[in-house]
């Protein structure tokens, strides 16, 4: 990943289920080839339960429903503060947590995305446990991302594998975007997006959606901070026609800030590349508003500016 990092890359994401013993070394070395002394995020899915991404390095914790079923907000906070450092000193600036959707299924599975991994099929106490988690993280220095707007508990599928709608949208904004309008009043520093559409609201996978991303989370709801998007790499989206070059563009000019995507080692960077010329393309065609990548760009600085000044 160094030559995308030293081209600009904004960040690198962490797959696996465990991590090499030299992570903090080995990265220190990428983040020192960033350009103008910006580091890239360096992110990861340290979620609890079945998604830890370095357990052998920070410790085993349980899953977002045994948190909820288990342990008390404050207690939730106390655990993800601690977590905290343990990820800093091996590097890792972002976790791609909490999960804040609505769901007592039993995933996660190719059928259930959320299942263990949400905090409670009550909304509120969704909200309360998996805020607590953020706030926790946050208050160790690590960026927290709460996940998938507007809400994917409930959903028809995966979408890692298959494309999915959520539950229509007049029953989603009463349960599942609950706890994310909670997010949005406690001023969270990041917001994904999640890669399914929402019947009655877009037939387009909310991480390419202007009626999402622009019209609902930024203008009806007033969130102000970082939005990334969920993997463009996901079925739900190569499955309608979108390569990931295809689905970043449509991305940004949606109102997303950063997106995600995966690919094997050999083809990060040519990938990277051909994404880079996609976006680079809709500006030079008058698709792509340069205004929209400045304000991309400025909630990116912003959010790292204050992971910044929050850890010293």
């Amino acid at each position: 990943m160094t030559s995308e990092v030293a081209a600009g890359a904004g960040g690198v994401i962490l797959f696996g289920a465990s991590a090499p013993s030299n992570l903090g070394v080995a990265l220190q070395s990428l983040v020192a080839s960033a350009p103008n002394g910006v580091a890239p995020f360096v992110m990861t899915d340290e979620e609890g339960g079945v998604v830890q991404r370095m357990a052998n390095l920070i410790g085993s914790i349980p899953s977002p429903r045994q948190m909820g079923a288990t342990m008390t907000p404050a207690q939730i906070r106390q655990l993800a503060t601690g977590l905290a450092p343990r990820m800093l000193a091996a590097g890792v600036t972002m976790d791609l947590a909490p999960v804040l959707d609505v769901d007592g299924g039993q995933g996660p599975n190719d059928r259930d995305p959320d299942g263990t991994r949400s905090f409670s099929a009550h909304e509120k106490i969704a909200a309360t446990d998996g805020l607590a988690f953020e706030a926790g993280l946050q208050a160790g220095g690590i960026v927290p991302v709460v996940k998938h707007f507007p809400g994917l508990g409930g959903a028809t599928g995966n979408t890692d594998v298959v494309p999915a709608s959520t539950p229509v949208w007049s029953t989603l904004k009463r349960v599942g975007l609950v706890p994310f309008k909670d997010a949005i009043d406690a001023h969270v520093p990041a917001v994904m997006i999640a890669n399914a559409t929402i019947p009655g609201l877009t037939d387009l996978p909310a991480s390419v959606s202007p009626v999402v991303i622009t019209g609902l989370l930024r203008d009806q709801l007033g969130y102000q901070g970082l939005v990334i998007t969920d993997s463009l790499s996901a079925v739900a989206l190569s499955a309608i026609g979108y390569s990931v070059p295809k689905a970043t563009v449509a991305a940004i000019q949606a109102g997303a800030d950063m997106v995600l995507y995966g690919a094997d080692p050999t083809a990060v960077a040519s990938l990277t590349n051909e994404t880079v010329s996609a976006v680079v393309a809709a500006v030079d065609a008058g698709e792509l508003a340069r205004s929209r990548l400045v304000s991309a760009v400025t909630h990116i600085l912003t959010a790292k500016h204050a992971n910044l000044c929050s850890t010293g």
